[in-house]
């Protein structure tokens, strides 16, 4: 007898399109837990800079995949999947379907094609002669061992670059070359978010992190791990250090975390255009796109 596969649904997007919002909305409608896919929002102590669900958000309905480790205790792709399999396999279980939200467009394809990263464990100490090397000069050792790695992670994002020369390091491979796929059990229905105000949504949420207290969890970070801890040297967290140090006014930060963030969303869109095939909801309110995802999601349930 054939059985109809379980149905992993994803709902995906640029940084400040609304997923949060529409993720608890969808959550709450299919009695489903929200998996989280952001990388950032992995780790403790990151809440304000990375907008991650408030505790009144995480009170609505049950979060998973949040603070899985401190910041200084970075999550490869490897171990990330390891984590989010169980997670995913629970939900499908108890209500034969699972909802993953968010933006980190590589973690997506781990989960939702099968993107099987090199077994490569981390190496402690190559990582912090990288952090004393510099994310610019590192990018550019990236670049020039794994020009395709190097063309998909951004030049800031210190994790990823530190993770790719790591796998070069340990196996004297690239790591894009080592990288296959093994498509998972189950049926996945990717559903995506683009507003046509994502500009004017960006600049309201970097005006937000900075007034809910940016500076401060910055500061509280810098003092528990320290300042040269590669996750601060991501969006928001690097101009708030500058803040910080005295090197950058405020509203000089405000203006560069904006610039920054419209870049991280000019490429998430066209990674998702490139990567996925999502079917791109319409409306402005929650309530309507939580609708036209009810729609859909009946429409692959049959």
């Amino acid at each position: 007898m054939q059985t109809t596969s379980p149905l992993v649904i994803v709902l995906l997007g640029p940084t400040a399109s609304g997923k949060t919002a529409l993720a608890i909305e969808l959550a709450q409608a299919l009695d489903l837990a929200v998996l989280n896919v952001d990388s950032r929002q992995l780790y403790r102590y990151m809440n304000v800079g990375t907008a991650k669900p408030s505790p009144e958000q995480q009170a609505l309905v049950r979060h998973e995949l949040l603070d899985l480790r401190d910041p200084d205790a970075p999550i490869n792709l490897q171990e990330f999947a390891a984590l989010a399999g169980p997670a995913i396999e629970a939900e499908l279980q108890r209500r034969g379907m699972a909802l993953l939200a968010g933006g980190s467009g590589l973690y997506l394809k781990s989960l939702t094609q099968g993107l099987q990263p090199p077994a490569v464990p981390p190496q402690p100490e190559l990582r912090q002669q990288l952090s004393i090397l510099g994310q610019a000069s590192c990018h550019q050792l990236l670049c020039q061992a794994d020009p395709v790695a190097a063309a998909r992670i951004g030049g800031a994002d210190a994790v990823r670059t530190q993770r790719a020369l790591e796998v070069i390091y340990a196996t004297g491979r690239s790591l894009s070359s080592q990288q296959t796929h093994q498509a998972p059990p189950w049926r996945v229905l990717e559903l995506g978010l683009n507003p046509a105000d994502g500009q004017g949504r960006i600049a309201q949420r970097t005006r937000a992190i900075y007034g809910e207290g940016l500076l401060p969890e910055t500061q509280a970070l810098i003092s528990r791990f320290g300042a040269e801890l590669p996750l601060l040297e991501t969006i928001g967290y690097g101009e708030a250090k500058l803040v910080l140090s005295g090197d950058l006014a405020e509203s000089e930060a405000i203006a560069l975390t904006e610039q920054r963030t419209r870049q991280l969303a000019k490429r998430q869109r066209t990674w998702f255009r490139r990567q996925h095939q999502p079917i791109w909801l319409e409306g402005a309110e929650p309530s309507q796109q939580c609708n036209q995802c009810l729609q859909e999601i009946a429409r692959v349930l049959g």
